[in-house]
C-alpha cells in the first residue's frame, strides 16, 4: 500500500496555485500539510533568497511542524538542516513583517510586544477611567433596579465593560479601524450609538496606553503588517518573492484582517490553506470565522479539496458524529441555525482496512448516550456516577486512555476532588493543576485573615492552613479551628492586654496551650511582614507553611504574577490619574481565582508546550472540551450536555454573555459589536437585532464544540447530561437528537 491515502495523495500532487482543503477530525492534515511542505523542497527549484512559508495557529504547532517536516526529509534521504523553509504562527508572522520595516508604520525600531496580561490590565484601566468620567452609557443600558446594592455595581459593572470593550476594540483593529477613524464616523452618524461611543472612547484611551509603552499588542501586529505591505509596493513585491509558496494549517480559525494579510503575499504565487470548519470553536466574540475558509474553498481559480478519511474513531462514532452535521443542517427547530450551517460536509469516512492506522473495531454497545438524569438530581449526581464509572473501567483497561471533558474549568476542578478521592489517578488539562490550587488556597487563607485582622472566621481558616497538611489528626485540627472561629475578641487573642482569651478557653490544658500560644506568635510576625511588598510576603509566607520543593516552586511563580500585576495596573492608575495602591485584599482576589480554576498561572510542563494523551496511560485526562482539540482517548466522558452549556435558540435558554444587569436581556458584546458595523457600512442600527443574531453565532458555536467532543473518542464514548445547580435544566436538544437516532439505529 502507498504510505499516503488516496485523499492525501491527492493533495500532495499539488503543482501550484490556490487550493483550499477541508479535512475532517483525525484525517492527518497537519501530517499531510508537512508532507507536502517535504516535497515542494525536495522537488521545486528556489531561488537563494526564497523560502517555503508555513503558517499555524499556536505556537506549540511551530516545533511540530518543523520535525515532521525534517522527519518526511530525511525518510526521503534529502538534507534536514538548513533548508530553505521557515515555520511561524500568524501572529509571528506578521512581527516578522513590522520588524523588518518598523518604518513604514510609524514604529521605533525597538517597539514591544504588550502579552495579553499586560493589555488586559490596560484596558482594566482604561474601562476604571471612563466608568468614572463618562458614565452615561449605563443610563441607557443597565436596569437601575439591579442596582440597588453598591456591591453589585463596583463588582459586576467593570467586568462588564471591560468584556464588552476588549470585544469592540479587536473587531475595530481586524477592520482597521482606528479610534480617529472611529471618532470621525461617529460625529457623522446621526443616531446615538451609546456603546459605539463608549468603545471608541475607551479605544482611544487603550491605545494611549500602549503608545506610553512604546508598544503593540497582537491585534495591532496584524493590522500593522498588514498597513506596511500597503505602503510600500517594493516590499511586498520582495516578500512574495521571498516566499512562492504559502502552506497554511488550521485556517478555520483565521480572521478577515490574517486572512487579508495571506491574500495579499500570496497573489499571483502559491498558496495551500487547510482546515476544519466544523472545528471552529473560538468564534463568538472574537475576530476568527469559519465562513472565510469556506468561502476560499468555493473561490473561482481556488482548486478544492477534501480529506474525508480518518482512522481515529469507531464506525459507530464516526456515524454519531456525521448524524450531528446533518441533523443540524436539516431537522434543527431553528431555521436561522439551519441557514447559519454550523456543521457542514465532508462526512468522515472509515479508511481502508489495510492503512497503516486502521479504525478501532466498531462495537456499537461502546456509545452510550444517557436518557435520564442520575439518580442523585444534579450536577453533583452526576460528576459521582462518572467517577465511579472511570475508576471501574481503568481498573479493566490499564492499558488504554481515558477522558471526562467538560464544558468549564470550574465544573472539571469538581471533578478533579472526587477524583482523588478515589485515589483515580487524573492528569489536569485545565487552567490550573490540583497542587497549584491548593498552594493558592493555603496562602489566601494566609491573606484574608491578614486582610481582615479582626474576623475569627478567617483567623480559622488560616490554622487550617499552616497544620492541616502536616497534623497526623485530622479531626483535632478541625476542633481547634471551629474553636478559633468562635473567638469574639480576635484581638485579645492575638495581642491580649492583661486579659487573655487562652485563660478563658483552656485553663487546664498545658500542651494545647503551648500549641495555640505558638499559632499565636506566627500570626503575629505575619501581621509584622505584611508591610513588606507583594512578592516578599508571599514567599516568607511559603517559607512558614510549605516544606515540598514543587510548592515552593509553584509559590515563587504566584509571588512573582502578583507582584507583576500589581505594577501593571500601577503604571495604568497613573496614566489614568486615578492611582489607588492595592491592598492585602485586591492581592487575595487574584489568588481566588486561581484557586476557582477561573484563570491560569502558567506553568512548566506539558500543558504549555504540547500535550500527549497516550503517555498517560491507565489514567483518566480531565480537560475543557476547548482544551481537548486536536487530542484522543481510547474512552471519552462528555459531560453536561444540557440546555445551560448547549442551548438551540429555544425561549427558555439561556445565552451566556446576556447579564442580568441588562435590560431586556440585551447581549451588550452583540450591540455594541452592532454600532460598530453600522459606523463601518452606514447601514441602519435596530437593537436587539445583533441579540438575536449572537445568540445563533452562539448555537452554532456550541454545535461544533460538541462534534469536537464526540470525535476525541476513539473506542468508546459516553455522554451524559445533569439537572443543574438548581435542578431546573433539561437535556440538550442536540442530545436528544442524537439519542433517538441512536435508539433507532439498534433497533432489530
Amino acid at each position: 500500500m502507498s504510505e499516503y491515502r488516496k485523499s492525501q495523495q491527492t493533495i500532495l500532487n499539488y503543482q501550484g496555485g490556490w487550493m483550499g482543503v477541508l479535512a475532517v477530525p483525525g484525517a492527518g492534515k497537519t501530517y499531510t500539510l508537512s508532507a507536502l511542505a517535504a516535497k515542494l523542497l525536495s522537488e521545486v527549484e528556489l531561488a537563494a533568497d526564497q523560502e517555503i512559508l508555513v503558517v499555524t495557529l499556536v505556537r506549540a504547532a511551530v516545533g511540530n511542524f518543523s520535525q515532521r517536516i525534517q522527519r518526511f526529509l530525511g525518510a526521503r534521504g534529502g538534507l534536514t538542516v538548513g533548508l530553505p523553509y521557515r515555520v511561524r504562527t500568524l501572529h509571528g508572522l506578521a512581527n516578522d513583517i513590522v520588524r523588518e520595516r518598523p518604518d513604514l508604520v510609524q514604529l521605533d525600531e525597538q517597539f514591544t510586544i504588550v502579552d495579553e496580561r499586560e493589555s488586559t490590565e490596560i484596558l482594566a484601566a482604561a474601562v476604571t477611567a471612563w466608568l468614572r468620567t463618562d458614565p452615561d452609557v449605563l443610563h441607557w443600558y443597565v436596569d437601575e433596579a439591579q442596582l440597588t446594592r453598591r456591591e453589585v455595581m463596583q463588582r459586576n459593572l467593570p467586568e462588564l465593560f471591560q468584556r464588552v470593550a476588549g470585544s469592540f476594540i479587536k473587531q475595530a483593529k481586524d477592520a482597521t479601524f482606528t479610534p480617529e477613524a472611529l471618532e470621525q464616523a461617529l460625529r457623522r452618524f446621526q443616531t446615538p450609538l451609546p456603546l459605539a461611543q463608549m468603545g471608541a472612547a475607551i479605544y482611544a484611551r487603550y491605545q494611549q496606553g500602549l503608545n506610553y509603552r512604546g508598544g503593540v499588542d497582537f491585534q495591532d501586529l496584524n493590522r500593522l503588517a498588514l498597513r506596511a505591505l500597503l505602503a510600500d509596493p517594493t516590499y511586498l513585491a520582495r516578500l512574495r518573492h521571498r516566499w512562492p509558496y504559502i502552506l497554511e494549517d488550521e485556517a478555520q480559525d483565521s480572521s478577515q484582517l490574517q486572512e487579508r494579510l495571506l491574500r495579499l503575499l500570496a497573489e499571483g504565487g502559491n498558496w495551500v490553506r487547510v482546515g476544519d470548519p466544523n472545528q471552529a470553536i473560538y468564534e463568538t466574540f472574537t475576530t476568527a470565522n469559519p465562513k472565510y475558509l469556506r468561502a476560499f474553498v468555493a473561490e473561482d481559480g481556488v482548486t478544492a479539496r477534501d480529506l474525508p478519511e480518518s482512522g481515529r474513531s469507531q464506525a459507530s462514532i464516526q456515524a454519531l458524529a456525521n448524524w450531528l452535521i446533518e441533523w443540524s443542517q436539516r431537522s434543527h427547530p431553528s431555521p436561522e441555525v439551519r441557514r447559519k450551517a454550523p456543521l457542514t460536509p465532508p462526512l468522515i469516512r472509515s479508511v481502508a482496512p489495510d492503512d497503516p492506522q486502521p479504525n478501532p473495531p466498531n462495537v456499537p454497545s461502546a456509545v452510550i448516550l444517557y436518557p435520564k438524569p442520575f439518580k442523585a438530581e444534579g450536577a453533583e449526581g452526576e460528576i459521582e456516577t462518572i467517577a465511579f464509572s472511570v475508576q471501574r473501567w481503568l481498573r479493566e483497561n490499564p492499558d488504554r486512555t481515558a477522558a471526562i471533558l467538560v464544558p468549564r474549568n470550574e465544573r472539571g476542578t469538581k471533578f478533579v476532588d472526587v477524583l482523588r478521592q478515589l485515589d483515580v489517578p487524573v492528569v489536569e488539562l485545565l487552567s490550573s493543576s490540583a497542587s497549584t490550587r491548593e498552594v493558592a488556597r493555603r496562602l489566601l487563607a494566609v491573606l484574608r485573615a491578614l486582610s481582615n485582622p479582626l474576623s475569627a472566621p478567617f483567623l480559622a481558616d488560616l490554622y487550617r492552613a499552616l497544620y492541616d497538611e502536616t497534623a497526623e489528626d485530622q479531626a483535632a485540627v478541625n476542633r481547634t479551628a471551629k474553636l478559633i472561629s468562635t473567638c469574639r475578641q480576635v484581638e485579645a487573642f492575638l495581642y491580649p492586654q492583661g486579659i487573655d482569651w487562652l485563660d478563658e478557653v483552656i485553663p487546664d490544658d498545658p500542651d494545647f496551650r503551648t500549641h495555640l500560644d505558638d499559632f499565636r506568635k506566627q500570626v503575629q510576625d505575619f501581621h509584622a511582614a505584611s508591610l513588606l511588598p507583594i512578592d516578599q510576603l508571599v514567599l516568607t509566607i511559603a517559607n512558614r507553611i510549605f516544606t515540598e520543593s514543587a510548592a515552593l516552586a509553584v509559590t515563587f511563580a504566584l509571588a512573582q504574577r502578583l507582584r507583576q500585576e500589581s505594577f501593571i495596573r500601577e503604571q495604568n492608575q497613573i496614566l489614568a490619574n486615578n492611582f489607588v495602591a492595592w491592598s492585602l485584599a485586591d492581592y487575595a482576589k487574584q489568588l481566588e481565582e486561581i484557586v476557582r480554576n477561573q484563570r491560569r498561572l502558567l506553568e512548566m510542563g506539558e500543558e504549555s508546550s504540547g500535550f500527549d494523551p497516550d503517555k498517560h496511560v491507565g489514567k483518566v485526562t480531565v480537560a475543557t472540551m476547548h482544551a481537548a482539540k486536536g487530542l484522543e482517548w481510547d474512552r471519552v466522558y462528555l459531560t453536561s450536555v444540557n440546555t445551560y452549556d448547549f442551548p438551540s435558540n429555544d425561549a427558555t435558554d439561556h445565552f451566556q454573555g446576556e447579564s442580568g444587569l441588562v435590560r431586556d436581556q440585551l447581549n451588550l458584546d452583540a450591540e455594541a459589536l452592532g454600532q460598530l458595523a453600522t459606523l463601518m457600512s452606514g447601514e441602519r442600527y435596530i437593537e436587539g437585532q445583533p441579540t438575536q443574531a449572537a445568540r445563533i453565532d452562539y448555537v452554532s458555536e456550541r454545535l461544533r464544540l460538541l462534534y469536537v467532543g464526540i470525535t476525541r473518542a476513539r473506542r468508546e464514548l459516553v455522554i451524559t447530561w445533569n439537572t443543574g445547580r438548581h435542578g431546573d435544566q433539561r437535556e440538550a436538544l442536540p442530545l436528544v437528537a442524537l439519542r433517538t437516532y441512536w435508539e433507532q439505529r439498534e433497533k432489530p
